[in-house]
């Protein structure tokens, strides 16, 4: 991921709820998911492997994520149990396992969680963190993102 991009999706968490949070998680998922196909059907198996372990990562944040008090909970604990075993499963054998029915479930529920991140107007998780305004200025070919707040002295954790 090019510096760019992670500057963009750290942007995004920290104005995120916890439904658009949980976007970004599926997203990162695709974007790892995708690397380590790609990496896989050019031969760099290492390079893969490192690519399945961050997809890994983000379904185990996924389950931590999920709270029980919702019985589609259970079933969204199934569903990553599943894609967590054929990632296990691709890491050991070093070869693509299932991928496709992976990618299929893994894109269903991250349209699913988008849907409902759209409908989610609550505020974002970090309340103490810097606006993020776009289209104030503008870079040779592209439009850059400015930080702006009045007071920075009040940025930060409170003790």
């Amino acid at each position: 991921m090019e510096k760019d991009e992670i500057r963009g999706y750290s942007a995004r968490i920290s104005q995120a709820n916890s439904s658009e949070l949980v976007v970004i998680i599926y997203e990162l998922f695709m974007y790892s998911f995708g690397e380590a196909k790609d990496a896989y059907g050019a031969g760099m198996i290492e390079e893969s492997v490192k690519y399945m372990r961050k997809a890994q990562e983000c379904v185990a944040e996924l389950r931590r994520s999920l709270n029980f008090k919702y019985e589609i909970s259970y079933e969204l604990e199934r569903l990553y149990k599943y894609v967590n075993e054929k990632l296990a499963l691709a890491i050991t054998k070093r070869q693509p396992v299932d991928f496709e029915s992976v990618e299929n479930v893994m894109q269903k529920l991250g349209k699913s969680f988008a849907e409902i991140a759209k409908q989610d107007k609550s505020a974002p998780i970090m309340q103490n963190s810097q606006k993020v305004y776009a289209g104030l200025t503008y870079g040779k070919n592209s439009l850059n993102e400015v930080f702006f707040d009045k007071n920075q002295a009040s940025r930060g954790f409170k003790a």
